[in-house]
């Protein structure tokens, strides 16, 4: 294919599995469904109790939301590519995932690092931290998160769109950026520079404020007492296994796309792939749920109460039952 327009993208990455497609499925729709749900339930949990309508917890909700957006945009596709023969894609739907996916990342990123900043400021500063991390804070911050990346991605998807392409096959089971860049038939050093310029403000430049605030934080906690200490250390843990394995898992994509791929195993290949759109998804609620005590708290009283209703609406059926017998 020589300078054409391409009008469907072959994902090569897909290995036939045979009958084994179909227990694949039921485990990855499961963990999509997995995924969903304990997200709502973070989301849901923040949103009706008053007592959790803070900085901190907003945030959270901010990351489970960003999830939600992130598997959805990614999920349906790859389920149906498992019972698929043929893994053709839409140019359209691949420019697509290619938006919710990169979006998704660098959301990720940009509501880490302003839970870094939230952490910062009441482990550093909390005697200003309710003057600091006001509601009017909280929104900048949130607009700051949701609008940069969404311009940034949408400038590269734009210079991607324009590029000439000379083939059709994607190494990878959804469509990215860097591997329909390696398609062009013409220089990408404009798509390169722009892409470096993203790259460096919003993912190098929020990972080095993130090591930076808990550089800060570690120095103020070796001078505190081991209350203090023990404090933080249950408030910043969350953030930090969220902030390890997001960190880790786009590394591992990175590192896919650059290398040749017919040196690894398929199955492999396919792993690390899907780390970065299944992992952090399914890990931040389960982090944050089981490990910040307010939370957890909320989760089960929620829990409790609706199972004491449906216990009491039980019993006036089997009631009413037993009268009319």
């Amino acid at each position: 294919m020589e300078n054409e327009t391409v009008f469907q993208f072959n994902l090569t990455m897909y290995v036939n599995i045979g009958y084994y497609r179909y227990p694949a499925f039921v485990v990855c729709f499961l963990l999509f469904a997995i995924i969903v749900s304990a997200n709502l339930v973070i989301i849901l949990v923040i949103s009706l109790e008053r007592t959790l309508h803070e900085p901190m917890y907003v945030f959270i909700a901010f990351l489970s939301i960003n999830s939600l957006f992130g598997s959805t945009g990614f999920f349906p596709r790859f389920l149906m590519d498992l019972l698929s023969d043929t893994h053709l894609i839409s140019r359209p739907a691949c420019f697509t995932q290619i938006y919710i996916i990169y979006t998704y990342g660098l959301y990720e990123m940009s509501i880490l690092a302003i839970m870094a900043y939230d952490r910062y400021v009441a482990v550093c500063d909390p005697l200003h931290y309710h003057n600091k991390m006001t509601s009017r804070t909280v929104c900048k911050l949130a607009a700051f998160a949701w609008i940069c990346p969404t311009f940034s991605v949408g400038l590269c998807l734009y210079l991607a769109i324009k590029l000439p392409l000379c083939g059709n096959n994607i190494e990878k089971i959804y469509c990215a950026m860097w591997n329909i860049a390696k398609l062009s038939c013409v220089t990408t050093v404009v798509n390169n520079i722009v892409g470096l310029v993203v790259a460096t403000t919003e993912v190098i430049l929020p990972l080095i404020y993130v090591l930076y605030t808990y550089f800060r934080i570690i120095l103020v906690c070796r001078k505190s007492s081991s209350a203090f200490r023990s404090k933080v250390f249950q408030t910043c843990l969350p953030h930090t296994i969220s902030f390890v394995t997001y960190s880790v898992s786009v590394i591992c994509d990175v590192a896919l796309s650059r290398i040749n791929l017919e040196k690894l195993s398929p199955l492999y290949s396919i792993i690390v792939s899907l780390e970065f759109v299944m992992i952090p998804p399914l890990l931040n609620p389960l982090v944050y749920g089981l490990k910040l005590p307010e939370i957890r708290k909320n989760i089960l009283k929620i829990f409790t109460r609706h199972a004491l209703i449906i216990s009491m609406f039980k019993g006036q059926v089997i009631q009413a039952l037993c009268s009319s017998c």
